[in-house]
C-alpha cells in the first residue's frame, strides 16, 4: 500500500506541475533567438505537456522564427489566413481545447500582446488555470497585466534574467527530487538519441530531454544531474555542450547525433 501511496503522490505532483505553452509569433516577434530561454523558463514551472507556436508562411520573418523553434521540439502550426486575428482565433481555440481535454495541465504560459487574448485569459483563470503572460516591448495592451498581475506578466527580452534567477532558487525547490550523475546522465543521452533515430524521430533537445525522462525515474532534467564537484548546469544546452565537448555525441542545428565510435557500438 504505501508504493501505492507513493505513486499516486507523485502522479498527483506531476499532474499539478504540467504546463502549456501558446505562442502568436506575428504578435511577439522579439521571440527569436529565445526558444532555449523560454523551454528552461517553461521546465521551471513543471513538466511541459504541450508548447505550440503560431505563424503565418506569407511571412519569412515568422518562418525564419518558426524554424528556429521547430527545431528546438516545438508544435508549428501555420495560419496562412491574412484575415484580421485569423492566427488569434486558432490559438484560442486549440489552448481551450487543450485544457478541455488535458485537466492536468494547470499552468498556462502565453506569449502575446493583444487584448483580444483577454477572453481566454479570463476562461483559463475561470478554470483555476495559472496565466503567465509574455509580450513584447512596446505593443504589448496595458490592460492584460491587470488580468494576471504584475507577478505573471513579464517582456520578452527579460528571459534571460528570469532563467537566470530560476536557476538560482530551483536547488532550493527541488533539493528532494532524484538525483543521477553525471556519467549516467550521458549514457540515457546516447540511449535516447539511438531510439529517436531508430524510429525515425527528430533527436531535437527537447524530444531528446523527454526519452530520457521516460527511461529513467531519477532523471527529471537538467537540473538532476549531479557533476563530480557538486555543480549544476544552468542549462540542458549545457549539458550537451559538455557531452559534444568529450566526444560523446554531435550536435548540428540544434539536433543531436552519434559519434562513429557510439554509432558502431549500436
Amino acid at each position: 500500500m504505501k508504493h501505492a501511496d507513493k505513486s499516486s503522490k507523485k502522479q498527483t505532483n506531476q499532474q499539478k506541475n504540467s504546463v502549456g505553452i501558446f505562442a502568436d509569433i506575428q504578435n511577439v516577434s522579439s521571440i527569436k533567438g529565445k526558444g532555449d530561454l523560454l523551454l528552461e523558463f517553461a521546465q521551471s514551472k513543471g513538466r511541459i505537456d504541450c508548447k505550440n507556436v503560431y505563424y503565418n508562411s506569407h511571412y519569412r520573418n515568422q518562418v525564419s522564427t518558426k524554424n528556429e523553434l521547430e527545431i528546438l521540439g516545438m508544435k508549428c502550426v501555420d495560419v496562412p489566413d491574412n484575415s484580421n486575428n485569423s492566427a488569434d482565433y486558432r490559438l484560442i481555440a486549440d489552448c481551450v481545447q487543450a485544457v478541455a481535454f488535458n485537466p492536468s495541465l494547470k499552468t498556462i504560459i502565453l506569449f502575446l500582446g493583444d487584448w483580444d487574448y483577454a477572453g481566454l485569459i479570463c476562461i483559463l483563470k475561470s478554470l483555476g488555470k495559472k496565466v503567465i503572460i509574455f509580450a513584447q516591448r512596446g505593443s504589448a495592451s496595458p490592460n492584460l497585466i491587470k488580468l494576471v498581475g504584475n507577478d505573471n506578466f513579464y517582456f520578452v527580452d527579460e528571459l534571460p534574467q528570469l532563467v537566470g534567477n530560476s536557476n538560482k532558487t530551483q536547488p532550493q525547490n527541488t533539493a528532494l527530487i532524484s538525483q543521477i550523475n553525471c556519467k549516467d546522465a550521458i549514457e540515457y543521452l546516447i540511449e535516447a538519441i539511438k531510439t529517436a533515430s531508430r524510429q525515425g524521430k527528430p533527436t531535437v533537445f527537447g524530444h531528446i530531454d523527454k526519452l530520457m525522462r521516460q527511461r529513467c525515474a531519477n532523471y527529471q532534467g537538467y537540473l538532476s544531474i549531479s557533476t563530480d564537484d557538486g555543480k549544476k548546469f544552468k542549462s540542458f544546452s549545457q549539458f550537451i555542450d559538455v557531452v559534444v565537448k568529450d566526444g560523446k555525441v554531435k550536435k548540428q542545428n540544434q539536433q543531436l547525433f552519434l559519434t562513429e565510435l557510439d554509432i558502431l557500438a549500436a
